[in-house]
């Protein structure tokens, strides 16, 4: 969560004192976009072309966020496509930390070194994930949700892409963007605001989100397979990052207990559905997604030490066929 000012590396990317104890993200600062042809894309911003062996993904395996940009490159396809870098699970003093070898495009030890790569005086926070250029040694989007969306279609005239799979269709686009913000403040963000509280109001707060969203959606999937009706779709990748992490890490760390996923029948099932989709599970590293949240966290938890449960069963039979 370290942030990069005038040069500076500060471990803590946000001042809870100075917003009555509420967690506050930042908002991301490199927002181009690739699209098939370079042209412009949703934001206006364009020139970055599709093109097999131009890109790099930085990830973290702990990161909901970053979790999403791999669920969408392993399910397109596009693995031999876009070259991929993975960060350590711990996260201290330097912040996201590159193992000797792990960064073959920039050589960075640390992700920071990325950022001010591409941007020498660059100040401000340093996230994952971040699709690299290799050709213009710059950085295109470290906006999760639009590195999603570009994964989704620009590289679908390509030879082994599976263009056939659109997981923000046209008809449903509405659909998904409502749901989407709704999840996202409630529950993908909400964990956050609930972990790094630093007033009891502010932590209260978060948590009533949390689950009266949970609720919600537990009736909501009890009479449809998937968020927005009978197709997986973005939205449903967006909430699984998060609930794949919920009784793992959040019920315990963030303190996130009043009721763990598996106890939800429609949710829980739903999270072991998504899990047993063909290459998500080899997406999840739950012992790399424990190690950093308990060891990373010190503010949280200063002994470090990375509790041995819960006993989680994903590739149970799901049941939810039958809806």
């Amino acid at each position: 969560m370290g942030i990069l000012v005038d040069g500076k590396w500060l471990d803590k990317g946000y001042d809870t004192a100075k917003t009555d104890g509420r967690f506050v993200r930042w908002n991301s600062v490199f927002r181009n976009w690739i699209t098939a042809d370079g042209s412009p894309g949703p934001s206006g911003l364009g020139g970055f072309p599709a093109e097999a062996g131009r890109y790099h993904l930085y990830v973290s395996f702990a990161c909901p966020w970053a979790h999403r940009a791999l669920i969408f490159r392993a399910l397109k396809g596009l693995q031999d496509i876009i070259s991929l870098s993975v960060v350590d699970p711990l996260m201290l003093e330097n912040g996201w930390t590159l193992s000797a070898g792990a960064d073959p495009v920039n050589q960075a030890s640390f992700m920071h070194e990325v950022y001010t790569t591409a941007e020498e005086c660059y100040s401000g926070r340093v996230t994952v994930p971040v699709l690299w250029d290799k050709q213009r040694n710059t950085i295109v989007s470290n906006e999760s949700f639009e590195i999603i969306r570009m994964f989704n279609s620009a590289f679908d005239g390509m030879p082994g892409v599976n263009a056939d799979l659109d997981f923000y269709p046209s008809d449903l686009r509405d659909d998904i963007d409502a749901i989407n913000g709704t999840i996202y403040q409630a529950i993908n963000n909400g964990v956050y605001r609930a972990g790094f509280a630093s007033t009891q109001d502010a932590y209260e707060e978060a948590i009533g989100d949390i689950f009266d969203c949970l609720d919600g959606l537990e009736d909501r999937l009890s009479g449809q397979r998937y968020l927005v009706g009978e197709r997986i779709t973005e939205a449903d990748w967006r909430l699984f990052t998060t609930l794949v992490r919920f009784d793992p890490v959040y019920v315990g760390h963030f303190k996130c207990n009043r009721r763990p996923i598996a106890d939800y029948a429609n949710l829980w099932a739903y999270t072991r559905e998504l899990y047993q989709i063909p290459g998500v599970s080899q997406t999840v590293e739950m012992n790399h997604i424990k190690q950093h949240y308990y060891t990373s966290h010190r503010f949280i938890n200063p002994t470090g030490i990375v509790p041995v449960g819960p006993d989680l069963d994903y590739t149970q039979a799901h049941g939810r066929d039958a809806l």
